[in-house]
């Protein structure tokens, strides 16, 4: 077993790109965490070095300018568009992918959190970066044939309809299956709540349950183990056998992350 470190403090600061494609409240977040930590700790060990954003509506210069962060923004349908191609074609995502990565080196960032980045990840993004993520599931449920139960978009949703008790969020690393990273963190659960008058057939008042819940989810789940899980990496608690790629933290292995109760 050989265990390397997702980020050595050693080799200094851990540097942060943000990547966002809306309202940016996942990064705005993880910046507010980093300027907590250097009031409480007096230095943090993770500094979000600039924004980059793929929708040119997204908030990114908003909140650029609000943390006093450079934006880099890339429309990624116009993108498409020149090219006569449906945002499916993971071709013209590669190249995307790797105009990105040419115009983020400057800031020399070994870490992308992707806050809000709705386009999924091809290999020049995954290969560049540390790539973390959050999702509002719990990623360690499983089916029979050992398929993850709560991908997607819709995720929330889905665990409410199929009589889930409680809902957490993970972070996981960004990987080349889309929500099938290897898991870091899993938060705390909140209990689902279900009006007496709910019907699951009923899709307008159970996309209002699903909406609250998702909010309240995004605030005491993402909101929480995103900030967190950069800030253990940083502080180079989180680890990789370099041999089978099973995660570590704190030197014991951690096969479905850590898990907050």
């Amino acid at each position: 077993m050989e265990l390397q470190k997702l980020h050595d403090p050693a080799n200094g600061q851990m540097r942060v790109v943000g990547l966002m494609s809306g309202s940016g409240t996942n990064l705005c977040k993880i910046i507010e965490h980093e300027y907590w930590l250097k009031q409480s700790r007096g230095t943090s060990p993770y500094t979000v070095i600039a924004i980059f954003s793929d929708n040119t509506q997204s908030k990114a210069t908003e909140i650029g300018k609000k943390y006093d962060l450079p934006v880099v923004v890339r429309d990624i349908q116009a993108f498409y568009a020149a090219r006569g191609k449906p945002r499916k074609d993971r071709e013209v995502r590669i190249e995307f992918d790797s105009e990105t990565v040419k115009v983020l080196s400057p800031f020399e960032a070994t870490v992308a959190a992707y806050a809000g980045y709705m386009s999924f990840a091809t290999e020049p993004l995954i290969t560049a970066f540390l790539g973390i993520n959050v999702h509002p599931a719990d990623l360690s449920l499983t089916t029979e044939d050992g398929k993850r139960k709560y991908t997607g978009d819709r995720a929330v949703k889905k665990a409410i309809v199929a009589g889930e008790q409680s809902l957490r969020s993970t972070t996981h690393m960004i990987e080349n299956v889309v929500d099938y990273g290897r898991i870091l963190m899993i938060s705390s659960p909140i209990e689902v709540m279900l009006p007496p008058e709910y019907h699951p057939t009923d899709e307008e008042s159970l996309q209002r349950l699903v909406d609250e819940h998702q909010n309240r989810l995004k605030e005491r789940g993402d909101w929480r183990i995103f900030p967190k899980t950069l800030e253990w990496i940083a502080d180079g608690r989180y680890a990789v056998d370099s041999k089978s790629g099973q995660l570590f933290f704190d030197g014991k292995p951690i096969p479905q992350g850590i898990r907050l109760d």
